[in-house]
């Protein structure tokens, strides 16, 4: 009989240190959308949506027990250049701030949601870390608007480029203008609904933060 074979733990491997920051990024507080103060960095945020759209009854059941257990999506907002390899001692500014004020337009521009229903976590972190924790959280979550209902973190593709889909998030959500310019999907809102509680019957989020943050 031979051994079996036991891989040792590494604290320094790419999962274990992703899982540090996303861990550390659902210890933060919770704080409204609709007030939001400003702040400067970089870093990742989850976005909890807690009202009554039909679509996200267990999204909203789930945050509205006080643990925002059940964040819709998950994103990042890295300093200007990281992506080109920027000095690792470039100043971020206020980029996590701004992009997260970017998500609250394009929801205030929605005709049936309420920014009033949305709150958000966000860690400031150092430039390296930032796609591992955003990676870690969505691997976790599963948030719907990152994996089913596509295109809310999209921007306006500018004049003239308007030939690309709707992307689903408006079709369900109609309002930014720059969206109404793309061209009309197949697909109905109804459908996106039936959709997206399917989804959640089939991953359906935590109970409670514990279970991620344990």
């Amino acid at each position: 009989m031979t051994d079996k074979k036991v891989v040792p733990f590494n604290p320094l491997d790419k999962r274990h240190l992703g899982e540090s920051v996303g861990q550390a990024m659902l210890r933060q507080p919770v704080v409204s959308m609709k007030n939001l103060d400003r702040f400067s960095g970089a870093g990742i945020y989850a976005i909890y949506y807690k009202g009554d759209f039909p679509a996200y009854e267990m999204i909203a059941e789930r945050n509205r027990r006080g643990t925002f257990s059940a964040p819709i999506y998950v994103g990042k907002a890295v300093p200007k250049g990281a992506r080109k390899g920027g000095s690792l001692e470039s100043a971020p500014g206020s980029v996590l701030y701004s992009r997260l004020m970017q998500h609250k337009r394009s929801i205030e521009e929605a005709r049936n949601l309420d920014i009033a229903d949305f709150d958000c976590r966000f860690l400031i972190v150092d430039d390296i870390w930032i796609p591992l924790g955003e990676s870690l959280l969505i691997a976790k979550f599963d948030p719907l608007w990152n994996k089913l209902i596509d295109g809310f973190g999209n921007h306006d593709p500018g004049k003239g480029r308007h030939a690309g889909l709707r992307p689903r998030w408006d079709v369900l959500h109609p309002g930014r203008e720059w969206a109404e310019r793309c061209k009309t999907r197949d697909e109905t809102a109804e459908q996106i609904v039936g959709e997206a509680r399917d989804y959640l019957r089939n991953n359906p989020p935590p109970l409670d933060i514990n279970m991620i943050t344990t």
